[in-house]
């Protein structure tokens, strides 16, 4: 356990409060996304080309897309939040540590746009969410060796026509209709809402209080599915409970590298509902190959004809293309956010499963108090027993009664233990 402050718990909470509000409010104008996208006139010029050119992107491009605060002046301001913390709160002080990590990561979100278009893009995306060569574990394979034995996998299933999804057919106006309703049954009088945008290259993303569809984006009733325990119940519903903290408001704006545990949380949410397929598996784990293949080498056309041969319409084609280049250049290396779905699905999978076998699975539910990492869990703890942070507000139904996960995780350490190929022989005459 961690020690208490010796100062009146007030005086310390207050200061607490000051100091994570100044990190709520420098971080406001850092928009990542906005920043590194490719407007709609790069989109036609390829076009134009047949899709035969690379798009006409260099880091000259990005000169002319404003990040809207001075790179110089907002590393300043996080640089006196981190003394300040030091400071007010100490050295060694858990929140302290964990404020000040926030406010070094949030300076290099200001280099890494500051370099778009250069290699220094990259590797700080890189520090940020990770590599295709990262190993999840040691002796572990990595996140590129999942990826490939993952998508043998899928291939398999998704040439079974019985495991074929429906067409799409609920327009993005539709879909936000239904969505507002499941949206207003979980969060009445919380002013959260689905909405249509043109900005997004997703199908769908959440804001603080809202998800945005993509206007011209067709769903099925599996997606919207996806789309409720995904952006709902955990995107929105960590952000409401972030935004319920009383003293440690940052946890309801969590920098780039808690992307990792939220996706993950998201993805593991897809999984525990029975809502996610292979076919949504399958554009998780291409994302993947699509980075590690940059990662070795490959441009903007080796990628585009990556999709194309997935069978894939060419404005999709280009879409998923341009996520893994956004804020490079098409000869540059990734931007490797999209590797957190899957990063963060196995990292977060092992934590729950190690909660459980240690006798913890009430930590379990704490993952939800904010836009929270696997890092703090242990501070976490401590935070909640002494009331510093408030348990979560809300819930996703398996995690408000621990029994069925926890019994459903119990069996986790036996079954991977158990070799897989041997497993293969002994039922090849049951299968």
């Amino acid at each position: 356990m961690t020690n208490k402050i010796a100062k009146s718990p007030s005086g310390y909470l207050i200061e607490v409060k000051t100091l994570s509000d100044r990190i709520v409010k420098a971080q406001q104008p850092i928009r990542i996304l906005d920043a590194i996208k490719w407007d709609d006139g790069i989109k036609q010029a390829f076009f134009d080309g047949q899709c035969k050119n690379l798009p006409p992107v260099d880091a000259e491009y990005y000169t002319k897309r404003p990040l809207g605060f001075d790179p110089t002046e907002k590393k300043h301001e996080f640089y006196q939040i981190e003394r300040d913390l030091v400071r007010k709160l100490g050295q060694l002080n858990p929140l302290s540590v964990i404020m000040r990590r926030i406010c070094r990561e949030y300076q290099d979100v200001v280099d890494m746009l500051t370099g778009r278009g250069t290699p220094v893009f990259s590797n700080i995306s890189q520090e940020l969410y990770g590599s295709s060569q990262d190993v999840f574990h040691v002796g572990d394979p990595t996140i590129a060796d999942l990826g490939s034995m993952m998508e043998a996998t899928l291939l398999q299933l998704l040439k079974l026509d019985f495991l074929a999804e429906e067409a799409k057919t609920i327009t993005a106006q539709d879909a936000v209709a239904i969505l507002n309703e499941k949206i207003q049954a979980l969060f009445p009088g919380d002013g959260l809402r689905a909405m249509l945008s043109d900005g997004i290259l997703a199908d769908a993303a959440a804001g603080t209080d809202y998800i945005k569809l993509r206007a011209d984006a067709l769903f099925n009733m599996r997606d919207l599915r996806v789309l409720e325990v995904h952006e709902i119940w955990v995107h929105l519903g960590t952000t409401l409970n972030g935004l319920a903290q009383p003293y440690c408001t940052f946890l309801g704006k969590g920098p780039p590298s808690a992307t990792v545990t939220q996706e993950g949380l998201a993805v593991l949410m897809e999984i525990l509902t029975f809502s996610s397929t292979p076919n949504r598996l399958m554009q998780l784990i291409n994302r993947v190959r699509a980075i590690t293949l940059v990662e070795e080498g490959a441009n903007f056309m080796d990628i585009f004809q990556f999709f194309r041969e997935r069978d894939m319409g060419d404005e999709e084609n280009y879409t998923l293309s341009s996520r893994v280049f956004r804020g490079s250049t098409p000869e540059g290396p990734p931007f490797t956010k999209d590797l957190t779905y899957i990063k963060g699905f196995v990292l977060t999978y092992n934590f729950m499963r190690l909660a459980v076998s240690k006798g913890k699975p009430d930590r379990i539910p704490l993952l939800f108090c904010g836009k929270t990492m696997l890092e703090d869990m242990k501070v976490l703890v401590d935070l909640v027993e002494e009331g510093t942070v408030i348990a979560p507000r809300f819930l996703p139904p398996q995690f408000t009664d621990l029994m069925g996960l926890s019994a459903w995780l119990s069996f986790s350490r036996f079954m991977t233990s158990m070799n897989f190929r041997q497993l293969e022989q002994d039922y090849a005459n049951v299968l």
